[in-house]
């Protein structure tokens, strides 16, 4: 019995070694140089996702720190919201429900914007911790969508329903920060 399972244990031992080395970048255990380094499969579902999360960090959820403000100077917000900021607004409000072919799905047609700014005022002079003292500026837009929303049924008994005039409102914040104060000279540090 030993003579048998002594080449086969070495083949499968190879095999785990093949495997492990064939060029992938996602293993699975954490483990190096061991036998159970082996390829994993990543779905793309899962890849969109990580990619569409780092997208909207990094474009919308960090806070921008500017200059001070100029003294008599103009004191206006920052760019209002882009189309594609007020569309993910409005799918982390309201998602699309369904999404499986044909058995159910819900499409948002003909899509219009309407974006209006509704405050942009200043507060007072603060002092924040990592950045010294600031000022905060609130930008507050409030966002139509209009659009036409097709829901397909297809099973048990298929149907479209059609709601040419939807619409939702979604309000963005635009925040940032100014710096006040003499933003050159400050405290030195002889490290």
């Amino acid at each position: 019995m030993y003579r048998k399972t002594a080449p086969l244990a070495a083949i499968v031992v190879a095999l785990m070694t093949l495997v492990g080395s064939s060029g992938c970048t996602t293993y699975g255990p954490n483990v190096r140089n061991s036998l159970l380094l082996y390829p994993v499969p990543l779905s793309p579902f899962f890849q969109d996702d990580l990619e569409d999360k780092a997208w909207e960090h990094e474009r919308y959820d960090m806070v921008p720190i500017l200059g001070p403000i100029t003294e008599g100077g103009p004191v206006v917000a920052l760019d209002p919201p882009s189309e594609d900021e007020v569309m993910c607004a409005l799918e982390k409000a309201r998602p699309v429900e369904g999404g499986l072919p044909f058995l159910h799905e819900t499409q948002r047609n003909n899509v219009r914007m309407v974006i209006e700014p509704i405050a942009d005022y200043i507060d007072p002079p603060r002092v924040y911790p990592l950045i010294g003292p600031a000022q905060q500026h609130h930008a507050h837009y409030k966002c139509t969508i209009y659009f036409e929303e097709v829901t397909r049924v297809g099973w048990p008994i298929p149907y479209t329903t059609k709601n040419e005039d939807a619409q939702e409102v979604v309000y963005i914040d635009h925040n940032h920060l100014h710096v006040v104060g003499n933003v050159d000279g400050g405290l030195t540090s002889n490290y």
